[in-house]
């Protein structure tokens, strides 16, 4: 068997020239980044948004386990798939970050024969857009530790200072760090720490603003620290957006690739959904809207999780709103969520798939009851599913009036998700969507962060000592209480605890911090132990990456 990374070698790839001729952008609104991938304008992006819009298409997912689920592979093998039967249709992804290609998943541009290529390019540097974003993080934390050195004329408090620098890397050395030391040329000694880039706020800014201006404003209203008399300092005391923008001028352009098929995909923006908003870019997916019926974008880890902040923060700050929900989940996950043991989840047990099924079935409820969007379940097929777990899969999702699509693209491609592509354009067909917010705009922070434990992860309550409801009521004082919640907690459970499989009710969330990103207009509610700086596994994928002697790279997936 082929692993991806030797599949997508082995692809014969057009020039990106000539995908972009198919969706009809003319020659001076693409930018090269060398023959098969490019970024493009955003003036020309921008003049695309007069036309209308295509059908938006969500592809979430059960709760993610070790066994794998492959929601990024059903969304590039839905795309290829519509472009089959006669749709224009766009992928929209996430960039990858390096922290999880080097630790724990290797490669993430999908799978088998639903990739999007060049593969290794899009895996590592791709266009340098982590790298900007990285860097106008790290711009204004330097410029922050510079103006106290020089006098801190906006009388900072060196023990209220809120950014921390990032890194596009898993380093659990660098949660928790000192800086200054050395003497006084050095600045002054605090605490400081780094964050992985895909969850610095620049990043979430940056895949919510709809230009170079909505960018410079929203980076410029980053509030970094506050003052000895407890005023916030924002980035814009510090003069700090106007440079911080000419260093994201070129990232902020979406990217555009192929799929395996020669299919069109724009991949633009990273935030995890985990522990920021875990979403693409919102030029990506207007873009890609005026340049196609169909557009299928993805949204990070469990429908708790990427879908709902989907929902109550990209729809809510671009006025996006999806025609439709794919739910991807596998027979083997299903196991594993019924207790099955991640060593014998090929053999059949149909035991522990009905038990694990809830965990699917509370998806599903989400998606229909708090989302209102119809919602169709993708079930990414593996060899070793049996056809008695495919029935009883099907049969107890037929009782939930929810059509069940068993989908082959990993190994077949396009033709593969055949069905699923039609099933959906079938259900779009239906008419429009009953979609609503989880959470009102004017329900107080506490409220929002109550409605979505219970409602969607099926918590009894909410519990914060007296620090964090304190910052929260000073946030709703100081006017940030009308912003949305952004919850960090671990994607492996409904709850707080990650070996809490299958779909718990009546337990507690926990909220232990609470940050304030009022460039991205959230707030975000850290719960249990989710870490903003992943650590590497014991046996990272960085371990069997490598150059081989023909110059390729091996080892990514």
């Amino acid at each position: 068997m082929q692993s991806d990374i030797e599949i997508a070698q082995r692809a014969t790839l057009q020039p990106i020239t000539r995908i972009a001729e198919r969706l009809g952008i003319p020659g001076e609104a693409l930018e090269p980044y060398g023959h098969y991938k490019a970024k493009v304008t955003l003036d020309y992006a921008t003049e695309l948004w007069r036309r209308d819009s295509g059908r938006l298409i969500l592809v979430t997912a059960m709760t993610p386990t070790p066994a794998g689920e492959g929601k990024t592979t059903t969304t590039v093998g839905l795309g290829d798939a519509l472009n089959r039967i006669g749709r224009s249709a766009i992928s929209c992804i996430r960039e990858p970050s390096l922290g999880p290609v080097f630790g724990m998943k290797g490669g993430a541009a999908g799978g088998g024969y639903s990739q999007v290529v060049p593969m290794e390019d899009i895996n590592l540097h791709f266009t340098g857009d982590f790298s900007a974003i990285g860097l106008a993080n790290n711009l204004l934390a330097a410029l922050i530790d510079n103006h106290i050195h020089h006098g801190n004329a906006l009388d900072i408090d060196v023990r209220r200072i809120a950014w921390r620098r990032v890194v596009d890397m898993n380093d659990r050395a660098l949660r928790d760090i000192t800086v200054g030391l050395g003497g006084v040329g050095n600045g002054f000694p605090r605490q400081d720490g780094f964050d992985i880039v895909v969850a610095s706020e620049v990043m979430a800014i940056f895949c919510l603003a709809t230009s170079i201006d909505d960018l410079k404003q929203r980076l410029g209203n980053i509030v970094v620290a506050h003052t000895r008399d407890q005023r916030p300092v924002r980035a814009r005391d510090l003069r700090a957006h106007g440079a911080m923008t000419v260093l994201l001028k070129d990232a902020i352009k979406p990217n555009l690739v192929q799929t395996l098929e020669g299919n069109p995909a724009f991949i633009h923006g990273g935030p995890f959904a985990n522990i920021a908003h875990g979403c693409n870019s919102v030029i990506a997916t207007r873009t890609a809207l005026k340049l196609a019926d169909y557009v299928v974008t993805e949204a990070g880890f469990g429908a708790d999780l990427g879908a709902e902040k989907f929902v109550d923060i990209k729809c809510r700050k671009s006025g996006l709103r999806p025609d439709a929900v794919v739910l991807v989940a596998t027979v083997r996950a299903l196991k594993y969520h019924g207790g099955a043991d991640l060593k014998d989840l090929d053999a059949e047990n149909l035991d522990a798939l009905e038990a694990g099924l809830a965990n699917l079935e509370r998806h599903v409820d989400n998606v229909r009851d708090h989302y209102g969007l119809p919602c169709v379940v993708s079930i990414n097929q593996f060899a070793r599913d049996t056809a008695a777990e495919t029935e009883l899969l099907k049969r107890k999702m037929r009782a939930r009036d929810t059509p069940v699509v068993v989908a082959r693209h990993w190994a077949e491609g396009a033709r593969g998700a055949e069905e699923l592509a039609r099933a959906v354009v079938a259900m779009i067909d239906q008419g429009p969507a009953g979609f609503r917010f989880v959470y009102p705009d004017e329900a107080g922070l506490w409220e929002k962060m109550t409605m979505v434990a219970t409602k969607i992860y099926g918590a009894r309550e909410v519990h914060a000592d007296a620090r964090v409801r304190a910052r929260i009521r000073r946030l709703e004082e100081q006017g940030y209480g009308r912003y949305p919640i952004c919850i960090a907690k671990t994607q492996y459970s409904f709850s707080t605890d990650p070996r809490l499989r299958g779909a718990p009710s009546g337990h507690v969330i926990d909220v232990r911090e609470v940050r304030l990103s009022a460039g991205a207009e959230f707030v975000v509610m850290v719960c249990g132990d989710v870490m903003t700086m992943p650590g590497l596994p014991k046996a990272p994928s960085a371990e069997s990456i490598d150059l081989g002697a023909d110059g390729r790279v091996v080892g990514l997936f």
